[in-house]
């Protein structure tokens, strides 16, 4: 599996990096234990960092590399932070390859050394020996890690697989793992930026396919036709370039061809970028419902491009803004009202740390269906034809925030949503067969506060269906 979703987070780098400041706040984030590695081997041995030195640092290390091993080989996933020299054992470097996903905290010297200087740490009495020790142990975190950060977002997007940079489409072929490819886009997209992913990816890409626009990619003949006519064997990687529903129905393909294969996302709408192509929800629509017919199959990378967002239509951009207020009201934040590159990020990272905690969607990954078990339903009362993704999560919203007892005033001022013209009782069907519906009653995510999400509410049936009806145009 991509990232840390099933391993340890070990943060390495020099003393001085603020590896353990760091390590809690992710580890808060992700709602894992945190393990302070020195604390752990002070609390095991019964005596401090300092005394243990006192016997020499060779008898140090050899506490040291044990209390890590030991604790790498525990379980549930943790956050670690390791103790600046631990890299030197060569136990602690192979137990880091098997079980952790590995992250180095970056530090200058200087700014090291003025953290330190006055902490009495026993390899931190004179500069220039700090300095020359520093030098020496920057290339073995360097191979060590496997992906590089100094905040928290930093360290989330790394653990989830999910790479944000300006430019990075044409980097995608030495972001993606190595094996053939095959490129998966529609037209539109490939006429857009087609070339340059191509060009990215070079020799290794052996088939480019087309997925029809839209939801029409989300159905079995669409889905069908990409399985005759993909080449790749088990080594290979499909990479997914465009908006959510080419990521749902690329990554549902790798998902199913030959049991498994990997795939990359590589989205290029807003609704992409922070929402659709991360977490490992693959899926097709029938015409029951909205991705009633999926699997979870994780991208070994999301490669997020946040300059391709000045290619969209304006029409386009409003349907990714419904998602981007979406994650503002769940995180307590006006997101939509941050620059793209920021705003992209901080979304990215929150559902990257929430699908972190909730891989499989059984608890706390809910809250992400705030709004949406409306706009599904109005989405299937339409036949997935006049009522656009963006504007039925709009409306799921303004419904959400209603139930919840809250000013609606961000989703009207910002998304503007208008009622619209579907079955009402077709919609309501679709509603009560909603996936997260549980022996008949429809299961809601909403708001104690904003930031405050909670799922799995009931409210009574009349509440549900007037706030449903209220939605539609008379």
């Amino acid at each position: 599996m991509a990232g840390a979703l099933t391993k340890h987070i070990a943060l390495v780098g020099f003393m001085g990096a603020g590896k353990s400041t760091l390590g809690r706040e992710v580890a808060e984030r992700l709602g894992r234990p945190f393990v302070d590695v020195d604390a752990e081997v002070e609390l095991v041995t019964g005596r401090s960092i300092t005394e243990l030195f006192e016997e020499g640092e060779a008898f140090f290390r050899t506490k040291e590399a044990k209390v890590t091993v030991e604790r790498l080989h525990t379980s549930p996933p943790a956050v670690l932070a390791l103790g600046g020299g631990a890299l030197s054992s060569s136990q602690v470097r192979d137990a880091l390859r098997e079980r952790a996903f590995t992250v180095h905290v970056e530090v200058d010297a200087g700014e090291a050394w003025s953290r330190v200087r006055d902490a009495g740490r026993p390899l931190a009495q004179d500069e220039l020996d700090f300095r020359a020790l520093f030098t020496k142990r920057a290339p073995v975190y360097a191979q060590a890690a496997d992906a590089t950060a100094n905040e928290v977002d930093e360290v989330v997007l790394a653990a989830a697989a999910v790479h944000v940079e300006a430019g990075s489409l044409e980097r995608i072929g030495e972001l993606a793992p190595s094996g053939d490819a095959a490129l998966v886009s529609d037209a539109r997209v490939a006429g857009i930026h087609g070339a340059d992913a191509q060009v990215a990816l070079g020799r290794r890409l052996i088939s480019v396919h087309e997925l029809p626009e839209g939801e029409e990619a989300k159905t079995v003949d669409a889905v069908t036709a990409l399985w005759h006519a993909l080449r790749l064997d088990r080594t290979g990687v499909l990479v997914a370039l465009g908006g959510g529903c080419t990521t749902d129905a690329a990554g549902f393909a790798a998902a199913t061809y030959l049991r498994g294969i990997r795939w990359v996302a590589v989205p290029t709408t807003l609704v992409g970028q922070v929402d659709a192509a991360i977490g490992g929800k693959t899926a097709i629509d029938l015409a029951e419902g909205k991705n009633l017919v999926g699997a979870f199959h994780w991208p070994v990378r999301t490669v997020i491009d946040p300059t391709l967002l000045a290619t969209l239509p304006e029409r386009e951009r409003r349907e990714g803004l419904a998602e981007v207020v979406k994650t503002g009201l769940l995180m307590g934040e006006s997101l939509w009202e941050l620059p793209d590159a920021q705003l992209v990020r901080r979304a990215a990272a929150y559902k990257s740390s929430v699908c972190l905690q909730d891989p499989h969607d059984r608890g706390l990954r809910n809250v992400l269906n705030l709004g949406h078990t409306f706009a599904h339903a109005l989405e299937a009362a339409a036949g997935y034809d006049d009522v656009t993704h963006g504007s039925a999560v709009a409306l799921g919203l303004l419904a959400a925030l209603r139930l919840s007892g809250l000013d609606t005033s961000a989703v009207e001022e910002t998304l503007r949503p208008e009622p619209v013209h579907v079955d009402r009782d077709r919609a309501w069907a679709a509603l009560r067969r909603d996936k997260k519906a549980e022996n008949g009653r429809v299961r809601l995510v909403l708001l104690d506060a904003p930031g405050k999400p909670v799922y799995g509410a009931e409210r009574p049936e009349a509440e549900v269906r007037a706030a449903l009806d209220e939605l539609i145009a008379h």
